[in-house]
């Protein structure tokens, strides 16, 4: 069954608005990072709903210019393909996400809801920089959740765009093809936890927080103060 929620409230952020829908059986949060300047749009994880993305970028006079994946999970790339043939525009995703994406058994489609496979665009690599409609994109590679999940900083906005590494007091899980606790706990504390502490992070799944509030409830932090083993 399709599930469409609400859309949540755009925010601004200097040049930045930035909007989301939770989409799907899985309520992905598919997300809108919008010039107010130009309304040059960068579309994150699209959901499988592609009437409903395509109606919002409608109503909010977007003009898509590319679509960033944070992870292959099928329920984060179900309407990439029409998105992109609709405007033009390529899919991009970590290097080490390209194989998962490409294999219906690994994103889970043919467990869920049927095989599907996506085929990626362009890839990136570990601590690119990325600039696109007028926005400067930092890639962290986060493995852990899948070995080629990745978070999307903008550092001008004090943004992240974690996928489903961590949520709010919650992080990934890790028992799906190519996941790995121990590497999911270094992603978190190498690559989120040395953040601005006021950094606003929007997640896979749920409500949005701060990397300061997870540093002291998500429940990853018993783990990274104990003896849990990382390697």
């Amino acid at each position: 069954m399709i599930v469409e929620k609400n859309e949540k409230d755009v925010e601004e952020m200097g040049k930045l608005e930035l909007s989301y829908k939770a989409l799907g059986s899985m309520s992905t949060n598919c997300y809108f990072l919008c010039n107010r300047e130009t309304r040059e749009t960068i579309i994150i994880d699209p959901a499988d709903y592609y009437n409903a993305i395509l109606r919002w970028i409608d109503e909010k006079n977007y003009i898509p210019k590319a679509v960033f994946l944070t992870h292959g999970h099928f329920d984060h790339i179900l309407a990439v393909r029409e998105l992109c043939e609709k405007y033009q525009i390529k899919c991009y995703a970590h290097e080490e996400e390209k194989e998962l994406a490409e294999n219906a058994n690994e994103n889970l489609s043919s467990q869920f809801m049927g095989p599907y496979a996506l085929t990626i665009d362009e890839t990136f690599v570990d601590n690119q920089k990325v600039e696109i409609a007028g926005f400067c994109i930092k890639v962290l590679h986060t493995p852990g959740h899948t070995k080629g999940s990745c978070c999307y900083y903008l550092e001008d906005e004090g943004v992240l765009i974690s996928g489903d590494t961590i949520f709010h007091e919650s992080v990934g899980r890790t028992d799906f093809p190519t996941g790995n606790t121990g590497k999911l706990l270094l992603s978190i504390r190498d690559r989120i936890f040395t953040l601005p502490e006021e950094t606003k992070v929007y997640p896979g799944h749920g409500d949005s927080t701060t990397v300061g509030y997870e540093k002291v409830h998500n429940c990853c932090v018993s783990y990274l103060n104990g003896d849990f083993e990382l390697s």
